[in-house]
């Protein structure tokens, strides 16, 4: 069967993580498997994740923190360049 998909282990359907019922996919935060019932769609972002009612309750569902990251890695080596720009501008005097 060389080239071709090979099946490890067919176990059956995977069960939710909160329920127990059959699981429609990981949950884009912590990936356990959850069901569609036990989960909601993120909210801000092009495009639409799900995630499980657990981290939903720890404050998950909004994705500002993560833009909140990626701008800081942004901006913070602007203002270093800037600050090394003004200190050596202040020196050459």
């Amino acid at each position: 069967m060389a080239g071709q998909l090979q099946r490890v282990s067919d176990d059956g359907p995977v069960p939710c993580a909160l329920c127990g019922a059959e699981a429609a996919g990981p949950c884009a935060r912590c990936r356990k498997p959850v069901c569609g019932d036990c989960c909601v769609l993120t909210e801000g972002g092009s495009k639409l994740w799900a995630i499980c009612t657990t981290c939903d309750a720890r404050g998950g569902r909004s994705l500002a923190p993560g833009w909140a990251i990626v701008l800081s890695w942004i901006a913070l080596p602007i203002v270093v360049l800037a600050v090394v720009v003004v200190a050596l501008a202040w020196r050459s005097r």
